[in-house]
This record gives structure tokens, C-alpha cells and sequence, in this order.
């Protein structure tokens, strides 16, 4: 992709932007909508801005070496990164932006030092490449890269509104150019900066925004109309609005959560998209688990995770205490589908997921899980590698309870 020098003005908020992610640990969702608010920008403005703030904060640590600022300064120095930025594609340095200068030929230098180091290269922290070559040995390098990389947009075509075609046409005539992406059957990818939820067919419903690698979770869980299904770690309701589509609004989708604001999101989310067999329900204690108990024909646990294999969507995630973080994650894991497990019928389906590419967070916790429980038994599992595929990463196992 081509890139073009920010003015001054978009320089001095894309600095704000990316001091409120690292300073105040600002998500980059809610940055981007707090600096955003009551800006007179258009949507390749706002693109263009987003592209550069996601390429600083997705290779900190590689804009820092460029610029000469030390990691733990990187928010109040946030003008030297963008100029960096600058240096590296070979733009003009926008002039008057805070009174920053960067040597061109000190910047020349670095950048030649920087590119023969493929961590900083990769912009990975030291410890998430320490993890990477432990857990994935061989496979790390390429999906370190392949996290490094700008996120690609697809959308989720919701077939309870429109067929994926219907969809890829009216959206054409709106000015949203997408072609469809082979292997996944709902989806379309967004080949352009459009602003997509400005459109009359987000509006309308027709579609949700999601990576294609995500969409092939709720696939893996085989809901037909008629059942019964929970999605008990639902959140805002992605996974949950695509079951409710290939259920075709019939049945009965339970969406569960700890969080109600996440829950009454969803809601929202369902009335747009016509899902009109979604309930929701607080997990306020274990209670409400215990009574569910071998209720479900399917359940689908996308539990909470590190996110590591959605870092080139979400990058501010590994500068901030994930390595701390990591163990109680894991541990959460775990006790989630001890506990969550018990509400899935015999005979019924279970898929665990998580959007992360470490089996420590995957394969390890169902292998911990089936030598505790011998009466479930695995069917099947897959990583959706960044590297492979080209999408985010995420894990799924199917697992079948055999007997109560």
C-alpha cells in the first residue's frame, strides 16, 4: 500500500492518539473514538490516520530504535515516532509539527542497523519472542512477521438478512468495493478505506465486521435450527449473531457473559441483524451455570485469552502486562471449561476456542482437560495460523461429551 505524508494537523492527533494508547493504556477502539469526536474528518482522513498510528504502535519498539527514544518514553515522545515514521516510508516530513527534526542521515543509519535485527524488525518484545520460539520453535518467525503485517477488513455477510453476493453488489453500488473470500463462505474482504458503518447496509443489518479466521469458529460447531445452543463467553456477540444466522432464527441461542454491558451491546447488535432467538443471561454466580446443567446440544466457550494471535489488529496489547497477566489468563482457562462443560447434553458438540496461536492457551489446556474428564473425547482441533492462512490467529477444539 502506498503512503502519503500526514499534514500537520493529522501529525499532531496522531501523536495525541498514540501518547492516550501507551500513557493512559487506552484501548486503540476507544482512542481512535474519543479523538475522533467532534473532528470534521473524512473516512480516507480517519484511514489514513488509523493506518499510521496501527503501523507505530504494531512495531513500537522498531519506530524507538528509528527515532532514538527509549521504549519506556515512547508516549511522551510520540512526535519523534511519527516523524520516524515518515523517514522510514520516504516522506517529506510534514514542517512546524511540534518543533521535531530528524536527522535524515542518522535515520538512514538506524534504519539499516534496525533491518538486520528481525525482532525489532518484527516490532516483538523481547518476552513475546522468547515465548514465540519456546512454544513454536521453527514456526515462530514467520508468525512473528506475519503479526507484524496490516490487518486486512472482512465482513461477515449475516445470511438472515442477504446472501454474501447480494451483499458484495449492494455494497458496490454504495461505494464499498469487496471481493469474496475463498474458504469462507460468508465472507468479504474491504479493499478500500470506505467507511463501512456509515452505509444503509450496516444500517439495515446485512452484515457485521470480522476476520474470516474468526468466522470459521462458530462453522466448527455445527448448529442446525432447532437446537439448543449456549455461547457462554459471548462478549459483544460476534460469534453469537453468526450462530444465530446459520440457525436461521430458529431454536434457542443463549448468549452468556459476566459482563452486562457487554450483554445489553449484543442486544442492540441482534435487533439490527433480525437474530431474534438470542437471549442473554448474566453469569452472576456459579448457580447459573449449575442450572443449565446437560442442557446444551451445543456450546461454544471462546474463552478469554492473551490475544496473541490478533496483535496485528490489536498491537497495543503486547506492550502492555500481558507476561504477568498470562498465568491468571491461563488459569481462568481452565476453570472455565471445567466448570462450563457440565451444561453440554450427552452426545452434544463443544468447541473451545481462543484467538491466540500459543498451546499453552490451546492444545495444552483440552489435553489437561480430557485426562480429567474421560467422558469427553476430542474430534477434531485446528490452529488458523497468521502466517498460513493470512487472517488473525485463533484456536479451535471440537470435543463431544461420550456419557454424563
Amino acid at each position: 500500500m502506498s503512503h502519503l505524508p500526514l499534514s500537520v494537523a493529522a501529525c499532531e492527533l496522531t501523536a495525541q492518539i498514540i501518547q492516550d494508547v501507551i500513557c493512559n493504556n487506552t484501548s486503540l477502539d476507544r482512542s481512535y473514538s474519543k479523538h475522533f469526536s467532534g473532528q470534521k474528518l473524512t473516512a480516507s482522513q480517519q484511514g489514513q490516520i488509523n493506518r499510521v498510528v496501527g503501523d507505530i504502535i504494531r512495531r513500537l519498539n522498531f519506530y524507538c530504535a528509528l527515532a532514538d527514544v527509549p521504549l519506556d518514553g515512547a508516549g511522551e515522545q510520540a512526535a519523534m515516532l511519527v516523524m520516524a515514521w515518515h523517514g522510514e516510508h520516504q516522506l517529506t516530513m510534514p514542517h512546524g509539527h511540534q518543533g521535531v527534526v530528524i536527522n535524515g542521515e542518522m535515520l538512514s543509519a538506524r534504519l539499516a542497523a534496525v533491518n538486520q535485527l528481525p525482532r525489532l524488525r518484527d516490532g516483538c518484545p523481547e518476552w513475546l519472542d522468547t515465548l514465540g520460539s519456546d512454544l513454536l520453535g521453527e514456526q515462530w518467525p514467520a508468525e512473528r512477521a506475519a503479526l507484524a503485517t496490516v490487518p486486512k477488513r472482512y465482513l461477515r455477510t449475516n445470511l438472515l438478512k442477504c446472501e454474501r453476493q447480494q451483499l458484495h453488489t449492494r455494497l458496490s453500488k454504495e461505494g464499498v468495493p469487496t471481493q469474496c473470500v475463498p474458504g469462507v463462505d460468508t465472507a468479504l474482504e474491504v479493499i478500500s478505506d470506505a467507511a463501512l458503518f456509515r452505509t444503509a447496509a450496516f444500517k439495515d443489518g446485512w452484515f457485521e465486521q470480522q476476520d474470516a479466521g474468526s468466522q470459521q469458529v462458530a462453522d466448527a460447531l455445527d448448529v442446525a435450527p432447532g437446537m439448543r445452543v449456549i455461547d457462554a463467553c459471548a462478549g459483544a456477540g460476534g460469534k453469537t449473531l453468526h450462530l444465530a444466522a446459520k440457525m436461521q432464527g430458529r431454536g434457542r441461542l443463549l448468549a452468556m457473559d459476566v459482563e452486562q454491558w457487554k450483554l445489553d451491546n449484543l442486544k442492540e447488535r441482534a435487533r439490527r441483524a433480525g437474530a431474534h432467538n438470542v437471549e442473554t443471561r448474566l453469569i452472576s454466580s456459579s448457580k447459573t451455570i449449575k442450572r443449565l446443567k446437560l442442557s446444551a446440544d451445543r456450546l461454544l466457550l471462546d474463552v478469554p485469552c492473551s490475544g496473541l494471535g490478533v496483535l496485528k489488529r490489536k498491537p497495543d496489547t503486547k506492550w502492555r502486562d500481558m507476561p504477568s497477566r498470562l498465568p491468571l489468563l491461563q488459569q481462568l482457562q481452565a476453570q472455565i471449561l471445567d466448570s462450563y462443560s457440565r451444561m453440554l447434553k450427552v452426545q452434544g458438540i463443544l468447541v473451545y476456542a481462543t484467538c491466540s496461536i500459543m498451546p499453552d492457551e490451546n492444545r495444552y489446556q483440552v489435553d489437561r482437560f480430557l485426562a480429567d474428564h474421560p467422558n469427553f473425547a476430542l474430534l477434531e482441533d485446528d490452529t488458523i495460523s497468521p502466517a498460513k492462512h493470512g487472517f488473525d490467529g485463533f484456536y479451535l477444539a471440537k470435543l463431544q461429551r461420550m456419557a454424563e
